[in-house]
């Protein structure tokens, strides 16, 4: 992207734990100490995958002073190799989300916040989109006292008791008692011989999608509506301990929100823990990933970004 001497470019840079990963800068013409990252969520998902996402919100962004960093993440494709630099030593990692952990998010959020410190910016807010989403909420949870200023959450998932319908309550907790022991035995790393409708997945991955008490399990919509008692760890519990400014968005067509997305969203206003920090928006019309409502998602991000800079 090339307009009003803004500028765009392809970068690498490393998570905390020296993994090189990819991503995209886009810098406004002015100088700015602002920039929004954006982490993308599971499966085949990659921002090179979401053009015109991408590209209009960093539009609309760069237009309003505010640098954009989308990046792929380690949970980027379902598998694919990086590399791991240590000690001037490269070393092949095979990754994706076959093989990824939701937790380790912090160390490539904390990852490209180191980069993008070296390039001078000071004030950063984090975007996360379906999955990404989830990890926000886990980022915000283990590192609460982090340098972002403010969360935009687009989508979030529930992945757990999207699981739990899909395989029904026998099969569900047979792949969880697998994995568990798969886990156990060291061999969490191999992949489940069974096609799940989540495309290729490793037992260690699966089991921390599904875990009711994992880390995955931060929007548990099905357990909450239909009282289905999975989890020990309270609802909502990594949700509730958000501490900054929110946005939460989800689209009114959302096809992972179990047929009633006003419904998901009047559960997270109820459970929010400072109605003060949160906004909620249905975007009329939009599917999950928000496709040909692009640009009306772009001014809503942007516009409260300008508050959340503004405060």
């Amino acid at each position: 992207m090339k307009k009003n001497n803004t500028k765009s470019y392809l970068v690498e840079f490393k998570s905390i734990d020296n993994l090189l990963l990819p991503g995209l800068l886009f810098e406004p013409s002015a100088k700015t100490d602002k920039v929004a990252l954006y982490l993308h969520g599971n499966g085949s998902a990659s921002i090179f995958y979401s053009v015109s996402k991408i590209n209009l919100l960093a539009s609309e962004l760069l237009k309003n002073n505010i640098a954009f960093f989308p990046f792929n993440n380690r949970g980027a494709h379902y598998i694919h190799k990086l590399n791991r630099i240590s000690n001037s030593e490269e070393k092949d990692v095979k990754l994706g989300t076959a093989y990824e952990l939701i937790k380790d998010c912090i160390l490539d959020v904390d990852g490209a916040i180191d980069f993008l410190r070296t390039k001078g910016y000071e004030k950063f807010y984090l975007i996360g989109s379906s999955t990404g989403a989830n990890k926000v909420v886990v980022y915000n949870y283990y590192k609460s006292n982090n340098a972002v200023s403010g969360y935009i959450l687009l989508s979030g998932g529930d992945d757990t008791g999207l699981y739990y319908d899909m395989l029904g309550k026998k099969k569900f907790f047979s792949f969880l008692r697998k994995s568990r022991l798969m886990i156990e035995k060291g061999k969490g790393g191999e992949l489940i011989p069974q096609y799940l409708g989540g495309g290729l997945i490793s037992y260690q991955s699966l089991y921390d999608t599904i875990n009711p008490d994992g880390d995955y399990n931060v929007f548990p919509f099905n357990e909450y509506f239909n009282k289905l008692r999975l989890s020990k760890k309270p609802l909502f519990k990594e949700y509730k301990s958000i501490n900054k400014p929110t946005l939460v968005i989800y689209g009114g067509q959302d096809e992972y929100c179990y047929g009633n997305v006003q419904k998901c969203v009047e559960a997270l206003k109820k459970v929010c823990p400072n109605p003060n920090l949160f906004t909620f928006k249905i975007l009329k019309g939009a599917d999950h990933g928000f496709h040909g409502k692009e640009k009306e998602l772009s001014k809503i991000i942007t516009g409260w970004l300008l508050g959340v800079n503004t405060e």
